[in-house]
């Protein structure tokens, strides 16, 4: 597939830009994927879940660009099925721009003490250590870029470091502490890093937790989308190395 032409009537900050979008399927990652094409991107959808990454894929086909679709299950995939989804984005695309992560898992509420040992170390794996195998296999790629993104979504540390969050809260440590030490290593290079941190969105994620969740600040992903677009934009490099609280409207350093 080749990149589209695209009329310059309205702005588009990601016009020509290849952009890699795991979770797609999800709540922010559906409404990330929407923005971006209409942004002018290029999107390679990824998901664990075919039917939806279907739906989003119509979705995003009548806003901009065609996409690509790329089943990819974070709990099973290993560091070969990184390396060969970056192989594959290399022979048929021939370039990347950006890679926005959405992806993440949540089960529920649960005491440390009571919390199945599989189910921590999944939630770990899945949070934290996939993506970090899946943003290690992009860089060389994104290296050639003359401006590439890593933009990971991240949760309050604040909210998820309190009592019963389980492995999930931990791993969303550990990537507010991956974006910053990315970032430093990558600070000399093509490549910028930064994390997104979306105020509190009705989302199943955060149903689990929130069972009747009312609260004033809940906004709909949407509401946070355009920060994805210029996180991945020309614009996100003055985001660059920090963790952008969009609830807030500013980033911390």
């Amino acid at each position: 597939m080749s990149l589209v032409d695209l009329p310059s009537a309205a702005p588009q900050p990601l016009a020509g830009r290849v952009v890699l979008l795991s979770g797609a399927h999800g709540g922010l990652g559906a409404a990330a994927a929407r923005a971006c094409a209409a942004a002018g991107a290029t999107l390679v959808l990824a998901g664990r879940r075919l039917p939806k990454l279907n739906r989003v894929y119509d979705a995003v086909a009548q806003a901009g660009p065609e996409p690509l679709l790329y089943p990819l299950d974070l709990e099973g995939a290993g560091p070969d099925d990184y390396a060969e989804l970056a192989d594959r984005l290399q022979a048929e695309l021939g370039r990347l721009d950006g890679l926005l992560h959405c992806a993440a898992e949540f089960r529920g509420l649960t005491p440390l003490e009571h919390l199945d040992p599989a189910a921590f170390a999944r939630a770990i794996h899945v949070n934290l250590t996939a993506p970090w195998w899946l943003v290690q296999a992009c860089l060389p790629l994104l290296r050639q870029a003359p401006d590439a993104a890593v933009v990971v979504a991240v949760d309050d540390p604040a909210r998820v470091g309190q009592a019963y969050w389980g492995g999930y809260g931990v791993a969303q440590h550990g990537l507010h502490a991956l974006v910053r030490m990315l970032a430093a290593e990558l600070a000399g290079t093509p490549v910028r890093v930064a994390g997104l941190q979306p105020g509190p969105m009705r989302t199943p994620l955060r149903a689990r937790a929130y069972a009747d969740d009312l609260g004033e600040d809940l906004r709909d992903p949407e509401a946070y989308a355009g920060a994805c677009v210029t996180l991945l934009s020309a614009a996100g490099a003055t985001h660059r190395g920090t963790v952008w609280d969009a609830a807030a409207g500013n980033a911390a350093p």
